[in-house]
């Protein structure tokens, strides 16, 4: 009985997402035309990211190790281990932001407006692919947008969920232009909904995440990229409690 409540708030949660979506589908399809409306995309995610979660129970609390300042460029890199990280990115990030996410996304129901427009979408098994993200990637950063990058590269396959090796991609953007990285540690998002819930079912509560103080890349160099990753995966690793 248990377990068929839990499939019952999935759906309940992706009926959520879905209508609110299409509520908001004429202001997202607006901004989404210019990348001068792409602030104002992002303002409506937010406030449609806390909406869509709020109306089903899931709520975000963020722990800060020190207050970050919203005006300045970053690239942010969570652990993930569900869907709702995703909306807790667009929650927690006050400002001007894209997702580096799989290519896959470019043809979502709901996240392909936003892949062919505010984010970055990259196939990692294509090198030209990852070329042409990571010179995206390089002109964001430039115009000072911050940057929300998932390093696992995926949702964990283990349930309880592992942390997975890190990707180096975000750390040699950092290192390149010199951009601080923000450690964003979830440890309980999974148990409220792991991956996209359609499994164990979902249940409603606070998703907690603990926000690392940003991490310096200014004096570092390219030699430095293995250092700074293992530096954020000991961070993000010490953090989660499974």
């Amino acid at each position: 009985m248990k377990l068929i409540l839990k499939k019952v708030h999935v759906y309940l949660y992706v009926l959520s997402v879905a209508l609110s979506y299409f509520f908001f589908w004429p202001l997202f399809k607006y901004f989404s035309i210019k990348p001068g409306r792409y602030r104002n995309m992002n303002r409506l995610r937010r406030y449609w990211a806390i909406i869509s979660s709020g109306l089903v129970g899931f709520f975000y609390r963020f722990e800060y190790e020190e207050a970050i300042d919203w005006n300045k460029t970053y690239i942010v890199c969570p652990n993930h281990t569900s869907n709702l990280d995703i909306s807790a990115m667009c929650v927690l990030v006050n400002s001007n932001c894209s997702f580096m996410g799989k290519e896959e996304l470019k043809d979502g129901l709901v996240t392909g407006l936003f892949f062919r427009s505010v984010d970055i979408p990259v196939n990692r098994d294509s090198k030209m692919s990852s070329y042409r993200a990571f010179k995206k990637a390089t002109q964001k950063l430039k115009e000072g947008t911050t940057l929300i990058i998932f390093p696992e590269g995926k949702i964990s396959d283990d349930y309880p969920p592992t942390l997975h090796e890190f990707k180096n991609g975000p750390f040699r953007l950092a290192i390149d232009h010199k951009i601080p990285i923000i450690p964003v540690s979830s440890s309980n998002t999974w148990m409220h909904l792991w991956d996209d819930g359609t499994k164990y079912g979902t249940r409603p509560g606070i998703c907690k995440f603990h926000v690392h103080k940003p991490i310096e890349t200014a004096n570092l160099t390219v030699d430095d990229e293995e250092k700074l990753k293992d530096l954020v995966y000991g961070i993000i690793s010490k953090a989660l409690v499974y």
